[in-house]
């Protein structure tokens, strides 16, 4: 009976070591779910990557990161709606501006000229991270940062008439993004403008119904347009990017380490994104013109005609975005 009793003591005795001593399985005190508009394999998820593993690293796996790529969590209205409810904590998207119409300002035209300009632009102390995180904020939504994905250009079947030229009607009807800040500056480029969805650019294209594309990079117009456009125009008026954004009831619940070391890594990404936008601009107007698109390139000195016909455009959206905004948009961009 004795020794009976001191093999279950001994039994028991090493039970112990091994619950102290083998390492938990435990769940991370804090998961949070990420989405994203683009495809596993496209720059933008493997960003929100880079992200989550930065965070999971800096947090010693406290805190992880679980990605919801490709519209897995709907597309980005739904997912803002949800950022808004709390539903979701994190995204990359586009931001809708219906919820309000300022939230277009990072896409103005023709105030950034090239990915230095950039670089300073959408840093996280510049004028337009903190104009773009009062409005997200208003909605209950964190700014974070951006993700830059290059400079856009114009994409058409038929050639243009003197592009550098503003006063020149182009002789083409460019499809443009559904947005006033777009159609506004296309039209003072001396382009007929139609709105078609995203989905059906390229049949529109192959139809006739449109002549051009404006809203893409030539990034985006080698992998989605490659065969049908036969012009591409590298006129820079404006640049994609996404905003990183977390609902403020999620930021709310995070410690201040926390909030840190995830504010950190989205501004190491945004500096990231714009040194690879950078690589990949001249990447894909090369395979652009080896797939057989004629592709015309300029220097700034050569679209300034162009810029400076768009900012002249900046005052007509006072209504849409409040004539204080606009004041403090061309005292912070303008050239004059």
């Amino acid at each position: 009976m004795q020794r009976r009793l001191q093999v279950l003591f001994i039994l028991t005795a090493a039970l112990f070591v091994v619950f102290t001593v083998v390492p938990s399985s435990a769940e991370p005190a804090v998961m949070l779910r990420f989405a994203g508009q683009f495809p596993v394999d496209h720059t933008s998820t493997q960003l929100m990557k880079q992200i989550a593993d930065e965070v999971k690293e800096k947090t010693g796996g406290r805190v992880e990161i679980s990605l919801f790529p490709d519209n897995e969590l709907g597309d980005y209205t739904l997912v803002y709606e949800n950022l808004v409810r709390g539903s979701i904590d994190m995204a990359a998207i586009s931001v809708p501006s219906q919820f309000d119409p300022r939230l277009e300002l990072n896409y103005i035209n023709c105030f950034i000229r090239d990915f230095d300009e950039a670089r300073k632009v959408f840093a996280a102390d510049g004028w337009l991270f903190r104009k773009m995180d009062e409005f997200n904020s208003r909605l209950g939504v964190k700014l974070l940062g951006f993700q830059v994905e290059g400079f856009i250009g114009i994409g058409s079947t038929k050639s243009v008439k003197e592009p550098l030229n503003p006063e020149v009607k182009k002789g083409i009807l460019l499809r443009v993004p559904n947005l006033d800040v777009f159609r506004t500056a296309a039209e003072a480029m001396g382009y007929r403008t139609i709105t078609i969805p995203w989905d059906e650019v390229a049949g529109s294209l192959q139809n006739g119904f449109a002549d051009g594309v404006n809203g893409m990079t030539p990034t985006a117009a080698y992998a989605i347009l490659k065969g049908v456009l036969k012009y591409w125009y590298d006129l820079r008026f404006s640049i994609e990017n996404l905003n990183y954004i977390m609902s403020m009831k999620t930021w709310e619940k995070l410690s201040e380490d926390d909030r840190k070391i995830i504010s950190d890594a989205c501004a190491r990404v945004t500096a990231m994104s714009i040194d690879l936008a950078e690589k990949d601009q001249e990447k894909h107007l090369k395979l652009l013109k080896e797939s057989g698109v004629e592709v015309h390139t300029y220097s700034p000195v050569e679209l300034e005609p162009i810029f400076t016909k768009v900012a002249s455009t900046w005052g007509s959206l006072s209504e849409r975005f409040s004539a204080e905004l606009i004041v403090e948009f061309k005292r912070e961009y303008g050239r004059e």
